[in-house]
């Protein structure tokens, strides 16, 4: 790999000025609280995704904090580590977010604690009008790809509003033909939506199944009875949006 290889240890890192190991990990504290929390969220029926999403938050919080036991964390503490970590490192507003939404949910989950939840401020919301592509964009855009599995899955996402993990959750029992309508099974906040789907839509999905025979999921991947890959998806958007 025409790269030099040392060992990953506290004086190679001090040496090379990279943070030392210890300074990447919570106390053993807030490594048991990480996983009491991860407990506690998958009892509350919360996403695999937003259970990663609030625990590796949570992580970053308690990283900060390593050298504190938690029934010492204030209000006045998180305050600091929104200056002197999120904003110092440039951190985004959404990223800023997601800790205040994690530390609530965990802060209620510890009886010892002298963190007052209902004072955990968010960061102000900034106003932007969204990028909103026009239908003759759109077109031009699906108008690069030529295999049809694609072409039918972005023309699904982009006319009917869909999630990426909507899409490569659908099944055949998700289109109704004869009303017109996509059934969203268990979407964001395990809630099931309904949608309108075109004559257009629904004969592009004809003329794909017939080429593709897909057996269980909607979109399948190189195997038979996979759900395509969100992975592979974003390759596919990627392709499209350059």
């Amino acid at each position: 790999m025409r790269a030099w290889h040392v060992p990953d240890t506290d004086e190679n890192r001090i040496r090379f000025r990279l943070t030392r190991i210890v300074d990447t990990v919570p106390n053993a504290e807030g490594i048991a609280q990480i996983e009491r929390f991860k407990q506690w969220l998958r009892s509350k029926r919360y996403s695999e995704s937003t259970i990663n999403t609030y625990t590796e938050a949570l992580k970053s919080f308690l990283v900060f904090y390593r050298k504190k036991t938690i029934a010492e964390i204030t209000n006045e503490d998180v305050v600091i580590y929104n200056n002197e970590y999120i904003l110092k490192n440039n951190l985004s507003s959404s990223y800023q977010n997601q800790i205040v939404n994690a530390l609530k949910l965990f802060f209620r989950t510890i009886l010892d604690s002298k963190i007052e939840i209902d004072k955990i401020h968010r960061p102000k919301r900034s106003k932007i009008l969204p990028n909103v592509l026009s239908k003759e964009e759109i077109k031009a855009m699906l108008g690069v790809l030529t295999n049809r599995k694609h072409k039918t899955m972005l023309s699904l996402i982009y006319a009917c509003g869909l999630r990426r993990s909507e899409l490569l959750a659908l099944t055949f029992e998700s289109i109704q033909s004869d009303r017109k309508l996509l059934v969203i099974k268990q979407s964001k906040g395990k809630k099931d939506r309904i949608v309108p789907i075109s004559d257009s839509i629904i004969s592009m999905l004809r003329d794909y199944y017939k080429e593709y025979l897909p057996e269980k999921w909607l979109f399948e991947g190189q195997q038979k009875q996979t759900p395509y890959s969100d992975r592979s998806l974003e390759e596919v958007l990627k392709k499209v949006l350059d």
